[in-house]
């Protein structure tokens, strides 16, 4: 397996910069390579991921299927500090199902999807204790959501996390709403 720095630039993307990975929430761009596997010559993006000190290699060509993007802008970041400000909505389903939707959203990698299930989860200090897959799915969320705010401010992790959780207390008097989303549902059809 023979290993070749290539150019800094492929596809958009360039070296030393941030990108969301949907399975793995933001990463940095440290080098494009190419690698010789099984015969054939294959470039990747090699991705650091600080948090969890993992370093990931994806094809150049598959960036797009995996849905490997660029770092929200700032019109995004505002639409999803906008969404945790907002009325809580939780369907009347099944917990297992509704987590497997929050599952869902989180793994998007889409910021506003994540902004949701922060604020469907977010539980402030006079409501009820969440349990504790709601607890995890929570953590999970706004860990991803505070990664890319953190990346695209240009500031703490910290930071980032009392931003989200400042927005989440302007609009801690809402309660969850069931009718909602199906509304909304209702509307669409």
């Amino acid at each position: 397996m023979a290993i070749t720095k290539k150019s800094s630039q492929r596809q958009g993307f360039k070296t030393g910069e941030y990108i969301v990975y949907p399975a793995h929430g933001v990463g940095q761009i440290t080098e494009i390579e190419e690698q010789e596997i099984a015969g054939m010559a294959l470039e990747l993006f090699v991705i650091y991921f600080d948090k969890d000190k993992m370093t990931l290699r994806v094809p150049t060509a598959k960036i797009e299927s995996v849905g490997m993007r660029k770092l929200s802008d700032a019109a995004v970041v505002k639409k999803a500090l906008e969404t945790v400000r907002g009325r809580a909505r939780v369907k009347r389903t099944m917990w297992s199902r509704r987590a497997q939707e929050y599952e869902a959203k989180i793994n998007s990698g889409d910021l506003i999807s994540i902004s949701e299930v922060v604020r469907d989860l977010y539980r402030s200090d006079s409501q009820p204790e969440q349990s504790y897959s709601e607890r995890q799915l929570y953590e999970a969320a706004i860990d991803r959501m505070a990664r890319e705010l953190a990346a695209v401010n240009k500031v703490s992790e910290t930071e980032a996390i009392q931003l989200v959780e400042k927005n989440l207390q302007s609009n801690a008097s809402r309660r969850p709403k069931a009718s909602d989303e199906n509304q909304e549902e209702e509307a669409a059809a």
